[in-house]
């Protein structure tokens, strides 16, 4: 960010009265709304620091930090007393009186735009710092950022720029879309790549996978390696690798011998493989079922990145690898999502689908697209209200992740105690309401 654009920015927001509220977006990004219908965003990315103007929208992530805290605190709902720019520096600088404050308090928020430095911080009126979003330490700089410190002045920068006027909402808003269009592009790319990735796994393990015929005449030949080793047990030397003898037709045999095997367990060995062998080609179909089944799913969440245009949607359909409790929770059945604190579960096939129904509890929300078979979505929830936003997503998901096909889409949705299962994952419910989808198309252009 170029200074004159700071300071015309600073001058801008002095015309709002109060901060509605403020929070963190993304790791580096703070919303601001001033009561307006659109919020002012401060990306405070190291190098790549950028202000725009856009809509509130809904995040996948909330941030609980301290930080995150006490910006909630202390900028919800507070007066805005004035708005300026630090000693000709890159910072603005926002004076504040906090909401419900039993004595008269004033605050001051920084916004720090300074290259490798750049921060967003808290101060108390005498400057101690409250909090900040980065925290320095005196082996990283000359200038400490953290609680319960004064916070130095910033060295004195000689700034040569040539000023130049421009319409901050122009800007603000053409800042916007450049940054929408970049991260929705970068984000794409990225999340597409990761499924690309867990679809060619998913591939591979299917052309890897043997038949039935294959696998029962393994089991056939390890059961006769068994009975020949039986047969010729005798002869087994300690340190033989190999046995070479006739099988029971009176044809040369030579077989491999496990190594760090005693002679007498050699055959409980081979016929363990035939077990196994036996038992996997009776169980061959189903696996190759639930590995088609999650490949559809994957080709459902590749086709729904491909055919979104909101960022929202594809932190959803692809979230980040979490560190917190509630996503280091195994889930044994489905493809598990999380949306404004909900556990959302979503079956991948035919025997996901009713394992879900099976573990649904009796108030539970269950979702399905009406007249086409697809994936059961459940949400876990206790509530007897729950937000349109949630269910709306919820229903979304549903809907992309039974079909591929553009289209107007009904979701119906009940409590799972109203849901009756008949055959395999057929169902019969009551008492239920629907939501209509749009999955739109990707346009193709000539």
């Amino acid at each position: 960010m170029k200074l004159y654009q700071l300071q015309q920015i600073a001058n801008y927001l002095k015309k709002f009265d109060f901060i509605k509220f403020a929070r963190r977006v993304a790791n580096n990004t703070i919303e601001i709304n001033f009561g307006q219908k659109e919020s002012i965003f401060f990306d405070l990315t190291r190098g790549n620091s950028l202000i725009y103007k856009a809509p509130s929208q809904k995040i996948p992530l909330t941030f609980n930090a301290p930080f995150d805290i006490q910006l909630a605190q202390l900028l919800n709902y507070s007066k805005l007393l004035d708005v300026n720019i630090d000693k000709n520096d890159k910072v603005i600088v926002f004076k504040l009186k906090p909401k419900s404050q039993y004595k008269q308090k004033i605050i001051f928020f920084r916004l720090e735009f300074t290259g490798k430095y750049t921060n967003a911080i808290l101060l108390e009126e005498d400057e101690t710092i409250i909090e900040a979003l980065r925290h320095i330490d005196a082996n990283k700089s000359y200038r400490v950022v953290k609680p319960n410190i004064k916070l130095e002045p910033l060295k004195p920068f000689k700034i040569e720029e040539k000023i130049k006027e421009f319409d901050v909402e122009e800007f603000l808003d053409n800042n916007y879309k450049k940054r929408y269009t970049f991260e929705l592009n970068r984000l794409k790319k990225q999340k597409l790549h990761l499924i690309q990735k867990k679809i060619d796994t998913i591939k591979k393990a299917l052309s890897n996978l043997a038949s039935k015929d294959e696998l029962e005449a393994k089991a056939l030949e390890y059961s006769n390696f068994a009975n020949i080793v039986l047969a010729n047990l005798h002869t087994i030397k300690p340190y033989d690798t190999e046995l070479k003898t006739t099988d029971f037709e009176g044809k040369e045999i030579t077989i491999s011998l496990p190594k760090d095997i005693v002679k007498n367990r050699i055959s409980e060995y081979f016929f363990n493989l035939a077990k196994r062998a036996k038992a996997k080609a009776k169980n061959i179909s189903i696996e190759k079922e639930n590995l088609e089944g999650k490949l559809k799913f994957l080709e459902n969440i590749k086709s729904a990145l491909n055919q979104t245009n909101n960022l929202y949607e594809i932190e959803l359909l692809v979230p980040k690898q979490a560190k917190s409790k509630q996503k280091k929770q195994k889930q044994r059945v489905g493809e598990l999502f999380w949306i404004e604190g909900y556990k959302i579960l979503v079956g991948r096939n035919a025997k996901e689908n009713i394992a879900l129904l099976k573990e649904a509890k009796a108030n539970d929300i269950w979702m399905h697209t009406r007249d086409i078979p697809g994936s059961h979505v459940i949400i876990r929830t206790d509530k007897q209200n729950l937000p349109q936003s949630l269910l709306e997503s919820a229903a979304k998901l549903c809907v992309d992740f039974s079909t591929s096909n553009p289209g107007n889409y009904l979701v119906d949705y009940t409590k799972r105690k109203f849901v009756k299962i008949k055959e395999g994952s057929n169902v019969e419910y009551d008492k239920y309401k629907t939501i209509s989808i749009l999955k739109e198309g990707i346009e193709i252009r000539e």
